[in-house]
């Protein structure tokens, strides 16, 4: 199976029924921007501290599978040279419907986010990567490639998903209850034998996502060569919320910096 490809289908489909993470911000969000109030999320609820923002100005920046018209244009009207690079062309048309409308000068490549090739090294100063590794099978190439394209001293700013969601019967906890069916680290790609999965993916045409250890998505950016500096834990609120919401926060954001 081409998962890629898949997810990319999947997530075109998203942009057509106006998913949550497909929906660009407005104006007067961008005009706080303009203005250095960033209201920037890596996860579902908790915006990003402005303390782990570097000085944006004419700062070149990476939105690494960031489509969705979000954290691009907030980034450009802030002052950063920005590109969005994703594998979703319905997504990247959403970043580009805002800047046209907003005036805002962004970039757009699409492609996999495990593969850079298309940036040379140490392109960027800064790299926001929100919650959307668990689209791809194998993270560790994810972190070597922003090491790579960042410059020393470069901060990496990601969001993605602690692997206890992904241990239940259904990982989105459609049914309300929190029953323990898989192992970590999780592929959808191997559990097609479970109906309902096989047909939310095939058939509804959703996205294959990944479960990975915490090894995978702390210890990697560490072996890859970044310092975490900070980070921080989210879940989802108000009426997103589910089940596993009521116990634990399910979402970690992580600060970090490429070693010199």
């Amino acid at each position: 199976m081409d998962i890629r490809e898949h997810n990319r289908k999947a997530w075109d489909k998203k942009v057509q029924e106006q998913n949550r993470w497909t929906l660009p911000v407005d104006s007067e969000i961008v005009g706080r921007a303009k203005d250095g109030i960033l209201e920037i999320v890596l996860t579902p609820s908790k915006p990003v501290p402005m303390s782990w923002f570097p000085d944006l100005q004419r700062l070149p920046t990476l939105c690494l599978a960031s489509g969705g018209g979000q954290q691009g244009p907030l980034l450009a009207a802030a002052g950063c040279e920005v590109i969005v690079f994703d594998n979703s062309p319905s997504q990247l048309e959403q970043d580009r419907l805002v800047a046209e409308r907003d005036n805002l000068r962004i970039e757009t490549v699409e492609g996999d986010m495990a593969d850079l090739s298309a940036f040379s090294d140490g392109t960027f100063g800064l790299i926001v990567h929100p919650c959307s590794n668990c689209f791809v099978p194998d993270i560790i190439p994810v972190w070597r490639e922003c090491n790579r394209v960042l410059v020393d001293g470069g901060v990496l700013m990601a969001g993605f998903c602690n692997p206890v969601r992904y241990i239940f019967e259904d990982s989105r906890f459609e049914n309300g209850v929190l029953q323990v069916r898989y192992p970590i680290p999780h592929s959808d790609a191997n559990e097609l034998a479970d109906p309902q999965l096989k047909h939310r993916i095939l058939d509804e045409l959703d996205a294959y996502e990944f479960g990975h250890s915490l090894t995978d998505q702390i210890g990697g950016q560490l072996q890859s060569g970044f310092v975490i500096t900070d980070f921080y834990e989210d879940k989802y609120g108000g009426p997103e919320s589910d089940p596993i919401s009521d116990y634990i926060d399910t979402f970690i954001a992580t600060r970090a910096i490429k070693s010199k």
